[in-house]
């Protein structure tokens, strides 16, 4: 298995075939996207990847998990073709493979690992802000179950501190 770090190596031989570096990188739509696919691009420039970037489309408990969705399917269409668009231009004419999946399911962390496994994945690069939930501050649900549940290397690229936070922290 080639880790994060060893991917941003420079290869020893240029003559031998080697396994793409398989990423995740689940979307969301926000500004966080923007800065995940610059990585990605780095990761690109020097590694053979196969990338998939993901979009989850959460379906409530209380609707049937195929159920007809369509204005958040058209949103994570568009928001997958807007990745797919900078991402190509990240891998154009190097090293690598882009693909994109929307999925549907009742959890995105348990969709984002489950993709992982079935991939085969290296890594997954996902973005996190921090929110508060229940008076504390958290990284949110989906990042937590991630973390905990990948079989693979998480990064997770946090979001700089959002100002009710930082505020917070200097009245302390």
């Amino acid at each position: 298995m080639v880790s994060f770090r060893q991917a941003f190596r420079p290869q020893p031989s240029a003559d031998a075939p080697q396994r793409p570096f398989k990423v995740i990188v689940p979307v969301s739509g926000g500004e966080a996207d923007r800065r995940l696919l610059e990585i990605v691009e780095r990761l690109a420039q020097k590694q053979n990847a196969t990338i998939t970037i993901i979009y989850v489309v959460e379906v409530a408990q209380s609707m049937p998990l195929d159920a007809e969705l369509p204005v958040e399917v058209e949103r994570g269409e568009r928001v997958l073709r807007d990745a797919e668009r900078i991402a190509s231009r990240c891998v154009d004419g190097r090293r690598g493979s882009i693909r994109t999946e929307l999925l549907q399911a009742r959890s995105a962390g348990a969709a984002i690992v489950d993709e992982a496994i079935d991939r085969g994945a290296d890594t997954i690069l996902m973005s996190a802000s921090l929110r508060r939930k229940h008076g504390r501050v958290t990284v949110g649900e989906t990042v937590d179950y991630v973390l905990k549940n990948a079989p693979c290397e998480v990064i997770v690229i946090r979001q700089p501190m959002p100002e009710w936070l930082t505020d917070h922290m200097e009245s302390a």
